[in-house]
Order: structure tokens, then sequence, then C-alpha cells
């Protein structure tokens, strides 16, 4: 068993049958979607909602609704889902990624135009999802998070092979990119478990966990390996994108600091060469002590919060998770 599964299987057991059976409902509900999408753009999307994600936000939809669940919890998760997924297929599009978990993406395996379509029909589908709800604070906080989503790409992209990138401005690439859907999935999870006056709090507790692990991701994209990542190592470096470890590592080392990065990792051989770089300095080790510090903020927003023990110690479990993922 794998960190992943293994993490996963801690939650789940934690949990208790009621989260492995909203899980199966959820997946089951994903498969419709899919299938009913017509044939190309149905396959596409099979291959994109199956292709081993973790279902991490749907999980913390169910635990921070902490009580028994409906459609209205199987319908957030669905949708928060299928925004993650959705963004998954652009950002493959964007970067010309051919590769996601190992597998090949749907740009490598059916082209910009059906890959764009793909996350097209995710993004709507999502929100078609919580519009049956009718739940209109529900869907303002996912329409938020999607905007987010939205201008943290723009932020990347208007980042890329910068060499003045700070880690303020980071973090906040961080919060809008990653950290936003973590929120709106606690804050569905607080609302359609009729605890609307704890969603504000809960999505401080998402928006932690969310920081957390978009920071060891970009540790991990620098320390590999690809068959733990699902991708080549330096994946950022190869599309220009700044990370922390980068920004710590430049501080740390002058030369770095003046290496022209897109001439010095073109290719794989030369991403891999100056993560080794990166990794020299010492910054993989600080930008893990500081994700490590996001756990803790959010462990002590949970414990000020009244969550039954049943959905505390999973959710607990959650943010420790995001840390062993890196181990």
């Amino acid at each position: 068993m794998n960190t992943v599964q293994a993490q996963l299987g801690a939650v789940l057991a934690a949990g208790g049958p009621e989260l492995s059976r909203l899980l199966q409902l959820t997946e089951e509900r994903l498969a419709e979607i899919a299938e009913g999408s017509g044939a190309a753009l149905g396959e596409h999307a099979t291959g994109t909602l199956f292709a081993g994600g973790k279902r991490l936000r749907p999980v913390l939809v169910f635990l921070c609704a902490a009580g028994d669940g409906d459609g209205r919890q199987v319908a957030g998760a669905v949708a928060v889902e299928l925004l993650h997924m959705a963004t998954l297929v652009h950002d493959d599009v964007l970067d010309r990624a051919e590769l996601r978990r190992g597998r090949p993406t749907v740009f490598a395996r059916g082209g910009r135009l059906a890959a764009t379509a793909t996350g097209d029909l995710l993004f709507s589908r999502a929100f078609a999802e919580l519009v049956s709800t009718r739940n209109e604070e529900a869907i303002q906080a996912l329409s938020a998070a999607s905007s987010a989503l939205a201008r943290g790409e723009l932020v990347q992209r208007a980042d890329a092979w910068r060499g003045d990138v700070t880690p303020e401005h980071y973090l906040e690439r961080c919060r809008l990119k990653t950290a936003s859907l973590f929120e709106a999935a606690c804050r569905l999870g607080a609302l359609f478990g009729d605890r609307p006056g704890l969603a504000a709090a809960l999505g401080r507790f998402g928006e932690r966990v969310g920081l957390a692990f978009q920071m060891l991701d970009d540790v991990l994209d620098v320390s590999g390996p690809t068959e733990r990542t699902g991708k080549p190592r330096g994946a950022d470096l190869l599309d220009g994108t700044v990370t922390l470890p980068l920004i710590l590592a430049r501080r740390r080392d002058p030369e770095l600091a003046a290496l022209d990065l897109r001439a010095a990792a073109s290719d794989a051989a030369g991403a891999a060469a100056v993560c080794d770089r990166i990794a020299r300095t010492g910054s993989l080790e600080e930008a893990r002590r500081q994700a490590l510090a996001h756990v803790a903020e959010a462990k002590a927003v949970l414990a000020g919060l009244d969550v039954p023990e049943e959905r505390r110690r999973p959710l607990e479990l959650v943010a420790d998770g995001v840390v062993e993922r890196y181990a």
C-alpha cells in the first residue's frame, strides 16, 4: 500500500461506514455525469474523473457536514470534485502536459480542443449539481472559488520565469489556485450539514490545509521521484512556475538567483539539475517547515470548534495526511 492509499484508508476508518457510503454515492454520480456526456466527451471525462484522484475535497465536504448524509451533501461533494478536475484539465492544456498522475492527459490523448471542451463540460456540470440544492450561499461559495482559481492561473502565468516573486506573493497565489477550493469544500459541508454558523471557521481550516497541500506539492516537484508524483521531476521549472523552494533557494545561492532558468531548465535533464541545486541550499526543509505551520494553524482552528469527535479525528487525519504525503 502506498502513502496516499494509507492516508485515505486511515481517514475512511476514522470516518466510519457513513463516510464510505457517501463517497460511494459520489463515485456513482460522477460516473453518471461522465457517461451521460456523449461518446467523445464522455470518454475523456471518465478518464479524467477516474484517473486515481484521492477525492480529498469530497471527503472534506462530508466530514465538515458532521451529520447524516443526504442528497445535498453528495451534490456538494460532486460539485467540488468536478470543479477540481476541470481546473486540472485546463491546466494541462496551458502547460501542454503529457502526464497527470502517471497517465496520459486529455491534452495528450485528444489534443487541445478535446481537452478544452472536457474542462468546460466539467465546469458547467459542477454548477448544475449545486443548482439542484437550491442553496444560494453554497452556489456563491463555489462561484467565489471558481473565480479565485481563474485569477490564480492568470497570476501564475504572469509570474512565469520571474526572479522577483516574493514568498508573500507566492502564498497569495497558492490561496487562489488551491486553498480556495479546499475552503469552499469545507463551507459546503457546513451549509449542507445544517451548520451554517461554522461555515466561515471550517472554511479557514480548509484554507490552511489547502495552503500546506500546495506548498508540499511544490516541494515534491523538486524532490521527486516521477513514480511518486506522476509527472517529470521539475515540471514546474519546465513551464516557468516559480515556487517557494526556488524562491528560498535563490536567496541562499546568488549564482542560482542569477541563472537564466528559461535556458537552464529547458529540458528534463536541465530541470533535474536545477532541482538538485535547489535541494542543496536547504530550501526544501524550510518550505516544509512553513507548510507544517499552516497545518498547525488548521488544527488550532478545528480545536476551537464545536465539532463531534467522530468528525474531528478524521479532519485532523486529513490535515496530517498532507504532511505524510511528503514524508
